[in-house]
């Protein structure tokens, strides 16, 4: 049986390790290299070494983190599935992986099964997301086609939702839009009860997969 490759990126040797061993417990799969920032990630795939399946990338480290990893990783290296494994739960990170290009972002104290099953929707389907990002993906495919956004929004609403896609916060949009942030928060009940999300992430999501934004 051939084995799925996996390369950890991850400047923390002891955690590092403690994940090759369960992954190597697992039959499926095998590690390929332990890696401990991203410009390591990227002398790897300089030196032409074997390509893996998957790429596991904590966020915070040395020299290039993983938001900075991610970023290479879509320019360079568009096809390469990556899984943020991380103890970063702000929903700034989360939302500037996901828009990198990142298949999944998981916690640092996933269950195990939890974990195996994290890699093999990624490998095998292309995506998995779970943690505080779980319930931004409860609603259905139907919930989340794309049902003529012209009509279920208004052009104002259409505006707020291109920056909630972006890093800027919500004061920040208010003064993009010109309006006061209590107008931007009406905007934003509006536009997440309208596609039937519960956060931001979920907006983002939404944007995703129905490909009114790029990544």
């Amino acid at each position: 049986m051939k084995k799925k490759t996996i390369v950890i990126v991850d400047d923390h040797l002891l955690f590092a390790q403690s994940l090759e061993s369960l992954i190597s417990k697992l039959e499926e799969y095998q590690v390929l290299a332990i890696l401990k920032n991203g410009k390591e990630l990227v002398q790897y795939y300089t030196h032409k070494r074997r390509i893996p399946d998957l790429v596991l990338l904590d966020i915070k480290m040395p020299v290039m983190d993983g938001v900075q990893t991610m970023r290479w990783l879509k320019e360079n290296r568009p096809m390469q599935k990556a899984l943020a494994l991380t103890m970063e739960d702000d929903e700034d990170t989360i939302i500037r992986m996901i828009r990198l290009g990142a298949k999944g972002y998981l916690l640092k104290d996933i269950h195990p099964d939890n974990f195996e099953f994290a890699m093999k929707m990624v490998i095998d389907q292309g995506f998995f997301y779970s943690g505080k990002i779980e319930s931004a993906l409860k609603n259905s495919d139907d919930h989340l086609a794309y049902r003529n956004l012209e009509e279920k929004l208004t052009e104002r609403e259409r505006v707020f939702l291109k920056h909630a896609c972006t890093e800027l916060t919500y004061r920040d949009i208010a003064v993009e839009m010109g309006v006061s942030p209590k107008t931007v928060e009406n905007y934003r009940v509006a536009v997440f009860k309208k596609l039937e999300v519960k956060t931001r992430i979920g907006v983002v999501i939404y944007c995703i997969k129905n490909k009114l934004l790029n990544i």
